[in-house]
């Protein structure tokens, strides 16, 4: 008989955390009961995927365990009506899992469930017909949580991410429940992770780092995790420094915006109980390292990872020096190697070549059109992100060899926006270039050339692109 455990949302919930006010335990119950509970869902879902448009909350992992173990689209909360449109039909979703104020950019007579009220109730909504689907009757500790909590997870679909646009459409990211569980145990073992850890979770759930790191691995430890919808720098300090946060996890822009706020008031942030400040998605500058830890006292350590790796695959882990400037050391289990981008072969330490990672957290492929996506060589994964490896076992990005740009954390690919740029009638031509930008790596120059107006542009970019995707400069030449 399969573990249980060897489920993801079934691992979260053995370790014992919590997740706000609630027992993991107790959402993925209710997640579990909604299915038992409601025939129309269980038919929306026979045979194909689930999606999840949540913000980063305890609905989220209602909606994970709902799912009954089959790959869940997860699907950023910023994106737009047709990108989300795209991702439903591309991985063939039956049912989404959102909130009210979200499912209004779902596709016309779309099924799908209200989470506002998780873990108390569900609202189903499908062929034209809404029932509420009470989840609380079903306790925690009715569920089958005995197992090994060592089990490998199975090598079946848990989530899929879209990424990898290079080639102008967003690629689906097949993540096995396998990939994540060992992820979180890696992510447990390399930052020391325990059932004392407090995470504050406001990067979303739908960007893996956000869920493997600030969200799965805490729980996987027993610790508890406390959630942010939205990112404000002023509440999340509030927040940190009220509640006895321990672990910070985010992106170069949130470290930047929350040094900003701290400067501004002129003092120091009163978090005795903070000790781990991870940060990942981009680069971080060393200057910003050594102003945060001025600020805070903690040390900023960096890592790194992709969609297509579960996602992390290095990190400055605690039990070693901070190495400003680096990506840190391979995580448990995970193999790192420079390779010469064209040739493949092997690079020696302080050459500068293309990132090759293998191990259990790197996922099988893409739900569509695979060979748009990053190539495999055997169990390697080709990352399209350049470093060099240093003589002591760290690494460091040197740039990209894969058509792509960061902004607030998020990839850019520019050839996504030139080609929803090129589908406005009038529009010849569409170029997009990255401008550098200290606070949010970068922003967005778009260049089109035809017979459009300016204002045209920035409607039609504002109804067909997530918000991060907005160009901050476009010219009409």
């Amino acid at each position: 008989m399969t573990d249980p455990l060897a489920l993801l949302p079934l691992a979260a919930a053995a370790g014992g955390g919590r997740m706000d006010a609630h027992d993991a335990a107790r959402l993925v119950a209710a997640g579990l009961t909604l299915l038992r509970r409601s025939a129309p869902l269980v038919r929306a879902l026979q045979d194909r995927r689930s999606a999840i448009l949540l913000p980063t909350s305890p609905a989220f992992l209602v909606a994970l365990a709902a799912s009954e173990g089959r790959g869940a689209v997860l699907v950023n909360p910023l994106a737009a009506p047709p990108e989300i449109a795209h991702q439903l039909a591309d991985a063939d979703v039956g049912v989404v899992f959102t909130s009210a104020a979200l499912a209004t950019r779902l596709p016309e007579g779309t099924p799908h469930v209200l989470l506002d009220d998780a873990p108390r109730t569900a609202r189903v909504v499908a062929g034209g017909q809404a029932r509420d689907v009470a989840l609380e009757s079903h306790q925690g500790e009715a569920l089958d949580l005995e197992g090994s909590t060592d089990t490998e997870g199975r090598d079946e679909e848990a989530a899929i991410v879209y990424t990898s646009a290079m080639a102008g459409r967003p690629l689906g990211a097949i993540i096995t429940h396998r990939n994540l569980i060992s992820n979180a145990r890696a992510t447990i073992d390399a930052a020391e992770i325990t059932a004392g850890e407090h995470a504050l979770a406001l990067l979303p759930f739908a960007h893996l780092f956000g869920l493997v790191v600030a969200g799965l691995a805490p729980l996987m430890a027993g610790g508890r995790v406390t959630t942010m919808e939205r990112f404000n720098p002023l509440r999340a300090v509030d927040v940190i420094e009220r509640e006895g946060i321990t672990l910070l996890v985010g992106v170069p822009s949130v470290f930047a915006v929350i040094a900003q706020v701290l400067e501004r008031r002129g003092t120091a942030l009163a978090a005795p109980a903070l000790r781990l400040c991870i940060c990942g998605g981009a680069p971080l500058s060393i200057e910003l390292q050594e102003r945060w830890e001025q600020l805070t006292g903690v040390a900023l350590r960096q890592g790194y990872g992709l969609t297509e790796a579960g996602p992390v695959c290095l990190f400055n882990r605690p039990s070693l020096p901070n190495r400003l400037g680096t990506l840190g050391v391979p995580f448990p289990d995970i193999e790192v190697q420079v390779h010469d981008p064209t040739r493949g072969a092997p690079l020696p330490d302080g050459a500068a070549g293309e990132l090759w990672v293998r191990g259990p957290n790197v996922g099988p492929g893409y739900v569509r059109h695979g060979a748009l996506g990053l190539a495999k060589h055997g169990d390697w994964l080709r990352t399209g992100d350049l470093a060099v490896r240093h003589e002591d076992g760290t690494f460091a990005f040197r740039g990209l060899c894969k058509d792509m740009f960061t902004r607030n954390g998020f990839n850019i690919y520019p050839r996504e926006i030139e080609r929803a740029a090129l589908e406005l009638p009038g529009v010849r031509t569409a170029t997009v270039r990255a401008i550098p930008d200290p606070m949010r790596e970068h922003d967005i120059a778009l260049a089109v050339t035809g017979d459009v107006t300016l204002d045209a542009v920035k409607r039609w970019c504002a109804e067909r692109l997530s918000a991060y995707k907005q160009p901050s400069e476009i010219t009409i030449e």
